[in-house]
């Protein structure tokens, strides 16, 4: 799975992909990151990639220009890439999402958002999807990107150890408990719920649909 990331900050995306699960992705070569920032694609002095917003207001938009030509250069000759336009007022992302892209696409462009947002014509141009991870207004699409980037790279063969390991394919439960099973905190004991520790698997496993 490569994943081409179009943002204004790349170097803030770092640390994340740089740790845990996905930095070992990245190093058993089940997923690749690659980032464009537009500011690479401008012709002007000063690298510029921001103007007023028409009809007025405040903040600054970024120009489609050179945000269509980093998305040229990370689709390249390619022809079956999902594009993703991060927005508020798009689709809510979700797990069924991430399956379903993983089995179709090998190749996904994420367009990361800044200031007020990024000229509306491109996710036009491009017929780009647009995608929003939650009810809320962020800063910008880096967080965004992330959080798809993780969640589409736990569905890619050989990225989690097991199997098993994606909570959404299986049975599991919000709560879970480990070793030792029983102790002391202010005077109360607080202990492992004994579903647990009798081994029938079926109870396990019914105790846990109901959680």
């Amino acid at each position: 799975m490569n994943f081409h990331i179009i943002s204004l900050f790349p170097e803030s995306m770092n640390s994340y992909i740089e740790s845990s699960i996905i930095s070992r992705a990245i190093k058993n070569k089940k997923i690749k990151v690659k980032f464009y920032d537009p500011r690479d694609f401008t012709k002007n002095k000063h690298n510029k990639v921001d103007d007023k917003p028409y009809g007025g207001g405040p903040g600054m938009v970024i120009q489609a220009e050179p945000v269509i030509k980093a998305i040229e250069k990370a689709k390249g000759r390619k022809s079956n890439v999902k594009i993703y336009f991060l927005s508020p007022a798009g689709k809510q992302f979700s797990n069924e999402i991430a399956k379903e892209v993983s089995k179709k696409y090998k190749d996904i462009i994420i367009i990361c958002g800044r200031y007020e947002g990024i000229d509306s014509r491109v996710k036009k141009i491009f017929e780009a999807e647009t995608l929003t991870v939650g009810p809320y207004v962020l800063t910008g699409g880096e967080l965004p990107a992330l959080i798809i980037m993780d969640t589409i790279s736990r569905q890619v063969k050989g990225v989690l150890g097991n199997e098993l390991s994606p909570e959404e394919n299986r049975i599991s439960s919000h709560d879970v408990y480990t070793r030792p099973e029983s102790f002391k905190y202010k005077g109360k004991n607080y202990k492992v719920p004994s579903v647990l520790l009798g081994g029938n698997h079926a109870e396990i496993d019914k105790w846990r649909e109901n959680k």
